[in-house]
């Protein structure tokens, strides 16, 4: 008797969940690590956080990229469901497992770091909370926290402008094999050209998850500034709007001008044929 043909099995939003929660775990680990690294064993500078950074991206990316579409930040997540038809029931679903991801990476860096950051900064004060989350200026420079949400608009604005660029098939997208590369590329890009003002949260559950774990681990001015101020809330309302001005610009400097002939799913990575992208909002 002839052999039964097997469906692959499609992933529910559960398992978009767990890849989305993966892949930013990954995202994290690299980036809050290599900071760590800088910050308390004083092994790097400025660039190797901005490559590990966009290194992490890349792996977290290509972890998730197949099941979930690698969103790994709800800027992307929001951003594609106003714009590019990204189920809002999923909404909800994604950031949360996006935060979840980023906050138990922050607490496996604070862990493995335990000694080196309590040799440096034994109060757990300003002095290291840049570790787990961004300050304006990076905790030295003069900058107000209207100056980071400034800087965090633009900063995300380009994020998602040139995402949708890269991953728009009826544009000339890389394969889907260097999509995750190229996008790692314009997040080192990004910190070495935008990383002063704000840090480059560009991401609010990179932020929210890391701050929520230093600050359950001792960190007691996690929610503020260098100057006393509540800041929380800049890296997190500040990227969803950008994200949703960077979406916007594409979609009236470049996308209404390209040919429509190319299906696309939305959230998927582009691939050398259309027909193999993954069908992500085909089935539940």
């Amino acid at each position: 008797m002839a052999e039964r043909l097997k469906i692959p099995k499609v992933p529910g939003t559960v398992g978009e969940m767990a890849a989305e929660f993966a892949g930013t775990l990954i995202l994290i680990l690299f980036g809050c690590g290599v900071v760590a690294q800088v910050v308390a064993g004083e092994l790097g500078d400025h660039d190797s956080i901005a490559w590990a950074w966009g290194f992490g991206v890349t792996l977290g990316v290509f972890v998730a990229g197949r099941i979930s579409g690698a969103h790994l930040n709800p800027a992307v997540t929001i951003a594609l469901a106003v714009f590019k038809g990204f189920s809002w029931r999923k909404v909800p679903a994604y950031i949360a497992a996006q935060t979840l991801g980023a906050f138990v990476a922050a607490l496996l860096v604070r862990w493995n770091y335990s000694e080196v950051l309590a040799k440096v900064d034994p109060g757990n004060t300003i002095k290291t909370q840049g570790v787990f989350s961004t300050l304006p200026g990076n905790g030295a420079l003069p900058v107000s926290e209207w100056g980071a949400f400034r800087d965090q608009v633009i900063g995300t604005a380009i994020l998602l402008f040139v995402i949708l660029a890269l991953t728009d098939l009826r544009n000339n997208p890389p394969l889907a094999n260097l999509t995750p590369l190229i996008i790692g590329f314009l997040v080192v890009a990004i910190g070495m050209a935008w990383g002063t003002d704000a840090g480059y949260a560009i991401n609010p559950a990179r932020d929210f998850g890391p701050r929520l774990a230093s600050y359950l681990t001792g960190y007691e001015t996690a929610w503020s500034d260098q100057y006393g101020n509540v800041y929380f809330w800049v890296p997190i309302i500040a990227p969803i709007i950008g994200g949703l001005v960077g979406a916007a610009l594409y979609g009236l400097l470049i996308g209404r001008f390209l040919p429509s002939d190319e299906p696309q799913e939305p959230g998927d990575l582009p691939s050398a044929d259309a027909r193999d992208a993954r069908p992500s909002e085909k089935i539940a």
